[in-house]
């Protein structure tokens, strides 16, 4: 190649001006070889292996996340000790380090001294922003037994042209990749690239998958590393099955992707929107297809015009020609920018970085971010006080800071201008960064915000990590990594939430050819999940959607659960069965299962009860909350029902015995009837309803052997009167009446009366009670004096239920009993007070017990009548005697001229 002093038509002087080619001594090119090929083709991994067979090496790369990786590979392989980590924003540099993984820019100009240098895509060096960083490092950087230029095919022209002595090593593509047409987004399979040109149409795309895909990772060269780092780790890990990205993914980014979809083919490049050249094409389609996995690409369907309404962007018979051939047009030359200016003052340095190369295959490089900064504030007051070399030097680094924040020239100017004052005084004070710093260490905010602050982060780790501008470096710059590190995953995960559904992705993925194999699993608090991934809650037998889930993921979720419920309810049905039975509940004709988690309980009505003949044992019908189940849990679950509601109702098995003995026919007719009256009125009723006038008194022994009380007011069952059988007969549905769970002798007799009780005044008292109190008065009145009418009764036992003496003459008097208040002592009289007197007089038609039977009525209560109406027991009818009709009395003057008139 060409040195600089062989330029014929230049001085000596003017060539070293404008061609510093080869700034230092030439190495000898022996030992370069420029591995050339498309992607695919294992060229980065022969750099790894290559390297860390010498005894030192250093290799630079495109991107930072690129040399990230490739350190975690090495460090496998070498040790954390042997191996550094420089970037313009990070540096991990073991004092024995050996082995150096650096971006372009931070890698040393001419190799360091390191025995194998190499450069990961060379081409980059046409590109308009780097390509003079990558020429420079391609022209100098050399190892010193062994070099490797790693790039595209196209680039090999150039390199014989420039490095004539260069060995060019072609590697062939380790896969195919295959044209497949225009694709809609529901049509894409999984594994899949869809590649946008903007933000707002990755937001776009993301959003579609994320509603009928589950979601998608997502790379933009506006996140930060570790966030891209964090998005690749979505799609690798198989947590997504689609990654959105820019064409940031075709830089080196190694990923399992099977098929590339291209949602637009234009770019703005900075300076105008073009078509992308079919290289550029290919190299991220290249990204489809890894290793001996072949890979495909296309198009996106909805993608083209404004709003995706718009045809779809198609390549031309070309293009498809070029990407699947891997044949492409040479880069006919790379950008180049002096690499060594002079520095004895700002109108000298910036002319030598505009020096134009003379070498035919470079070109002048386009004004970039760096020397625009540059030239701005050299213009302003502050370039006058620019002097001296060291100053120049040192004031070119800082227009040199990198536009992380992508704010444009202008106020990318403004921020160095600000940096240069802070560094009038030589260093930035440790408080001044570590305040900067602070003012950006906020986790909340959108996606925007966060990108915002994590581009701002990342101009303070890059300043931190210059040695003469920040006092206590090492620890500002360790502040500023955590701080980006934070605001990292605080932007992954709002890009998570809001492009990653979890649940609906799983689903997809797990919803193939046999639904059937689906990873559904059943916690003990009931959460229904997949992989891990909640998709409902099962509350009994009962299926209920997550209540976050959209209304596109519900019928996916239905679909899931269907598949896997049956087999998962079967199972907690003989879990039931086998010993949790004391969880059901009898509510109102109603079993109720009380589900118990760890989490708390929830209730499930599985079955109604239906009436029979038997009041215990009523037909179980299962509700269709149990329909998932299968037909064989279904019975079986039926039949324990049957089984637990069987041992429930034993406290009833007294009025098993009352339904027994009406079936009877030799219990004769009139027993049987009052039998079906008790039966339907739950064990006990009002002595006048129960038709007992009609029943033979032969019959009471019968009666009385089946636990029949009769009653001066009730007839009752005893038995059928304590709290078990009454909360049963609530609980079953029989009887509507309101219960008292403990059945006390005396209740308020507020409201509508209680089941089992009957009223005393303002008391409600139970019916058994009641009677003894009666039974009492009843005693009391035989043990009178005979021809005595009136009798006394001690209150004493009605007042120890609990009875105001007011509410127990009351009940006695609802028995027939009438009370004669004693007269008080006269004043001054001496001794005790008379006692109150009784007299039993029954009401016409009282059905109380001694009173004729013909004299009871049928019901109600009400005197007998005979069949011609009147009421009976009172005597034979007679006919009464006419009234005489008014008129003269016989005998009187008057009396025979009535006689004329008639």
């Amino acid at each position: 190649m060409r040195s600089a002093v062989d330029c014929a038509d230049l001085t000596v002087a003017e060539a070293a001006g404008r061609c510093h080619l080869h700034s230092v001594p030439r190495h000898d090119d022996s030992n370069l070889k420029a591995v050339l090929g498309p992607t695919n083709t294992g060229k980065t991994h022969l750099a790894i292996e290559r390297m860390c067979a010498h005894f030192s090496g250093a290799i630079g790369f495109p991107l930072r996340l690129l040399a990230r990786e490739v350190y975690d590979r090495v460090v496998a392989i070498k040790g954390e000790r042997q191996v550094a980590l420089i970037t313009g924003e990070e540096r991990i540099e073991p004092p024995d380090a050996r082995y150096f993984l650096c971006t372009a820019e931070a890698m040393p100009r001419t190799g360091g001294g390191h025995a194998f240098v190499a450069l990961d895509e060379a081409q980059i060096a046409a590109d308009r922003e780097r390509g003079h960083i990558f020429t420079d490092r391609l022209l100098n950087a050399r190892g010193r037994e062994e070099t490797l230029l790693l790039g595209s095919a196209t680039l090999e022209p150039l390199v014989r042209s420039l490095e004539p002595d260069a060995e060019i090593i072609t590697r062939p593509r380790f896969s195919t990749l295959t044209h497949t047409g225009t694709r809609k987004l529901s049509r894409l399979p999984r594994r899949s690239a869809i590649v946008a040109f903007s933000t707002e149409q990755v937001y776009v795309v993301a959003e579609m998958l994320r509603r009928f895909r589950g979601g998608a990772a997502v790379v933009m060269g506006a996140l930060s590393p570790d966030t891209r780092n964090r998005q690749v780790e979505l799609f690798q890990s198989g947590e997504v099955d689609y990654i959105v990205a820019t064409d940031a993914i075709g830089m080196g980014l190694n990923l399992d992707v099977r098929h590339v979809a291209f949602a637009g083919l234009t770019k703005f490049d900075g300076v105008r929107k073009r078509r992308l050249t079919p290289a550029e094409m290919a190299q991220i389609a290249g990204r489809a297809g890894r290793h001996q996995t072949d890979g495909s690409f296309g198009t996106l369907a909805g993608s083209g015009g404004k709003g995706g309404g718009g045809p779809p962007p198609e390549f031309s018979e070309e293009e498809i020609f070029a990407i699947e051939e891997h044949s492409f047009a040479p880069v006919t030359r790379l950008f180049w920018r002096n690499p060594t200016p002079r520095f004895d003052n700002l109108q000298l340095l910036i002319s030598d970085l505009e020096t134009a190369p003379c070498e035919p295959e470079l070109a002048k490089a386009p004004e970039s971010i760096d020397l625009i900064v540059l030239k701005k504030l050299a213009d302003e007051p502050m370039g006058d006080g620019v002097k001296g070399a060291g100053a120049v030097r040192r004031f070119w680094e800082a227009c040199s800071l990198p536009d992380f924040r992508q704010v444009g020239a202008d106020t990318h100017a403004r921020f160095v201008a600000r940096l240069w004052q802070d560094l009038g005084e030589g260093y930035l004070g440790a408080d001044y960064v570590a305040t900067r710093i602070s003012e950006l260490d906020r986790t909340v905010g959108d996606i925007d915000t966060l990108q915002g602050r994590i581009a701002a982060i990342r101009s303070w780790a890059y300043i931190c990590q210059r040695p003469d501008w920040v006092l206590a470096r090492d620890e500002m710059a360790a502040r500023a990594r955590a701080v980006e590190a934070r605001l990292s995953d605080a932007l992954h995960a709002r890009l998570t939430e809001r492009f990653v559904n979890r649940r609906t992705a799983i689903l997809m993925k797990s919803l193939g050819p046999d639904a059937a194999l689906l990873p559904v699993d059943l916690a003990d608090n009931g959460e229904l999940t997949v992989e891990g991934e909640a998709i409902g809650r099962i509350e009994g037998f009962r299926f209920i959607v997550d209540p976050n889930a959209g209304h596109e993921d519900r019928k996916m979720l239905l679909a899931a659960a269907e598949k896997a419920l049956p087999g998962l309810l079967a199972k907690r049905a003989d879990q039931l069965l086998d010993g949790n039975l004391d969880q059901f509940e009898l509510v109102n004709g109603i079993v109720r299962w009380n589900v118990r988690w760890n989490t708390g309980e929830a209730s499930q009505d599985i079955a109604t009860l239906e009436d029979t003949a038997d009041v215990t044992a009523p037909r179980v019908v299962l509700s269709r909350d149990t329909a998932l189940l299968p037909e064989p849990s279904r019975r079986k679950l039926a039949d324990g029902i049957t089984t637990w509601l069987a041992a429930k109702l034993q406290p009833l098995a007294p009025l098993a015995k009352l339904q027994e003995a009406a079936r009877d026919p030799a219990a004769g007719s009139e027993a049987r009837a009052i039998l079906l009256n008790l039966i339907a009125g739950h064990g006990y009723i009002d002595r006048a309803e129960a038709g007992i006038e009609h029943l033979p008194k032969e019959a009471r022994p019968f009666l009385r052997r089946l636990g029949i009380a009769f009653g001066a007011l009730d007839l009752f069952a005893p038995l059928l009167l304590k709290p078990a059988p009454r909360a049963l007969l609530h609980a079953l549905g029989r009887d509507k009446r309101r219960l008292e769970a403990d059945m006390q002798p005396v209740k308020s007799a507020e409201g509508q009366m209680p089941s089992g009780y009957r009223r005393a005044g303002t008391k409600a008292m139970r019916v058994d009670v009641a009677e003894k109190l009666l039974k009492a008065a009843f005693d009391a009145r035989a043990k009178a004096p005979k021809g005595m009418r009136r009798f006394a009764i001690d209150p004493a036992l009605g007042v120890s239920t609990g009875l105001a003496e007011d509410n127990w003459r009351r009940l006695l008097g609802s028995a027939g009993f009438r009370h004669h208040p004693a007269r008080k002592l006269a004043e001054g009289a001496q001794g005790p007070a008379a006692p109150d007197m009784w007299e039993w007089r029954p009401s016409r038609g009282s059905s109380a017990p001694n009173k004729p039977r013909h004299v009871q009525a049928k019901t109600g209560g009400k005197p007998a009548l005979r069949n011609d109406g009147t009421p009976a027991g009172r005597g034979p009818r007679t006919t009464a005697a006419p009234k005489p009709k008014p008129g003269p009395a016989t005998g009187k003057a008057f009396a025979g001229l009535a006689d004329l008139l008639k």
